[in-house]
């Protein structure tokens, strides 16, 4: 298995279902929630539900921006951010004013509900993926493995090859991004049984 996985703890969404995940594939991880301890991280989950805004403010005040800007674009580490962490790894969203972390180059956007009959909002339940390309993240995954989204937005991202994954919902839309050591889920992995497991011990085997 590889290096310690510091899963970013900064009181956005219960961490508690990821850290049950990893334990059961034997992946090695601890709670990162000051600079420091991101300064040490040797990889990096970022999780999150919720307001985009309420997200890039708390990582704010606990001062990790910064940290994890550095320690991911100077330093390498990989990092998957999941849900609202795969949104806050963009420039910014329309639900809110302020910026992201800038990992990947993209805009959040909500779902719109024009059709016959109108999209429920939030967009809930199991979905299959499409799939771009190969990669080590996929490993083992398939066109028939599922995965359970929660959300309301969803990232528009500027270089189509940085789109790993997409799923239909009213329109096809980015649910896994990779740009070299940023990866990005927008569905929930540790909700999303033996399909999820296997994704995060691709993560824990980078």
């Amino acid at each position: 298995m590889g290096p310690v996985i510091s899963v970013v703890s900064y009181g956005v969404g219960n961490v508690g279902s990821i850290f049950s995940m990893l334990r059961k594939i034997g992946a090695p991880a601890v709670a990162a929630a000051t600079p420091s301890e991101i300064d040490q991280a040797e990889k990096i989950i970022l999780p999150g539900i919720g307001a985009f805004d309420h997200g890039m403010e708390t990582l704010d005040a606990r001062g990790l921006v910064e940290p994890l800007r550095k320690r991911v674009t100077q330093d390498g580490v990989p990092i998957l951010g999941i849900c609202l962490g795969m949104q806050l790894l963009g420039q910014g969203s329309e639900e809110g004013v302020r910026p992201g972390l800038a990992l990947i180059d993209g805009h959040c956007e909500r779902f719109r509900s024009n059709g016959h009959p109108p999209l429920k909002i939030p967009h809930m339940g199991w979905k299959e993926l499409r799939f771009s390309r190969s990669a080590p993240l996929l490993n083992e995954l398939n066109a028939e493995s599922r995965f359970y989204f929660v959300h309301s937005y969803h990232l528009v991202c500027d270089h189509v090859g940085d789109v790993l994954a997409t799923a239909h919902y009213g329109i096809d839309f980015t649910a896994m991004v990779e740009r070299a050591n940023v990866w990005g889920a927008q569905f929930h992995p540790e909700k999303s049984h033996r399909f999820g497991m296997t994704l995060l011990n691709n993560f824990a085997a980078l």
